[in-house]
């Protein structure tokens, strides 16, 4: 299948080695130019996705989506019917469904196709799909998320597959602040963080976060699967999708201000496991205090 790939961040890159690999016919674009051996390299998204038969994206918020569909360079201007444009961004669902409209009125078609599994799930194609869109769309792009991933959760019209995105990764969020409380309590009371994570995995609190994070957790590697300054992109777009349908999170506030510290603290750039840093920073200035 002759497919445009236009980002090549921690996901993108490997998402489009993949496509390669499986034999279909790439062409790539990036904001900062890369290679990848095997694909074409062109100087825009418009050039990427001239008769492309698919345009697939993923790149870093709804700003630079925006700037790959519509600005002069952008696919819109080469958008054609046939086409299939696929996000696999997290961004806006609001966005999402205007971006729809205006691909959908030049012809093209439209899924958002956020993604779970991280920097390893991308690498060993091993994604799942959230996805929104028209149930036929999807079946004509089942060998590229075969490529790509081992499951397609579809939920429903575009813009959903953005929405259970952003509930996804704010259950994480949540789910990983939780642990980074408890284990800070526990080492302070003498526990090992070692015998914790093993009660952790043998109990019912035992959670594919935790049981991803603990490694890194315990040698301090924060090298980026997940950015801190994403996971906060994205705690902020479900802040404005709450606001949208007046709905009150309160334990999303908390959480946002502990990534407000964290940015504070210039770890934007760290996988958002580093957050655990922030709440031993907070407990260490409380003890200094008192």
């Amino acid at each position: 299948m002759k497919v445009a790939f236009l980002g090549l961040g921690i996901m993108g890159g490997a998402m489009a080695r993949n496509l390669v690999e499986a034999g279909n016919d790439v062409t790539i674009w990036n904001r900062t130019p890369k290679s990848i051996e095997g694909a074409q390299t062109a100087k825009s998204p418009a050039d990427a996705a001239r008769g492309a038969e698919v345009v697939w994206m993923c790149v870093s918020d709804t700003a630079a989506v925006e700037r790959i569909l519509l600005a002069p360079d952008g696919v819109s201007t080469v958008a054609k019917p046939g086409m299939i444009i696929a996000d696999s961004s997290t961004i806006s669902p609001a966005s999402t469904r205007d971006f729809a409209a205006k691909l959908r009125a030049r012809g093209a078609d439209y899924v958002d196709a956020p993604v779970t599994g991280s920097k390893i799930g991308a690498e060993s194609a091993q994604l799942i799909f959230i996805v929104g869109g028209k149930e036929e769309t999807l079946a004509k792009l089942e060998p590229l998320f075969s490529a790509m991933g081992k499951k397609v959760v579809h939920m429903g019209e575009t813009g959903l597959g953005q929405s259970a995105k952003l509930a996804m990764n704010l259950q994480i969020a949540m789910i990983y602040e939780g642990f980074a409380e408890a284990l800070t309590l526990a080492t302070r009371l003498g526990v090992k963080p070692e015998k914790l994570i093993e009660l952790i995995q043998a109990s019912m609190v035992r959670s594919g976060v935790i049981d991803y994070k603990a490694p890194f957790v315990l040698k301090h590697d924060w090298t980026p699967n997940f950015p801190m300054r994403l996971m906060e992109k994205d705690l902020n777009l479900v802040k404005e999708a709450a606001a949208q349908i007046k709905v009150h999170l309160p334990g999303l506030e908390s959480l946002r201000a502990v990534y407000e510290k964290a940015r504070a603290m210039g770890k934007s750039d760290l996988d958002y496991a580093a957050t655990l840093e922030v709440v031993e920073s907070n407990l260490e200035n409380h003890q200094q205090s008192r």
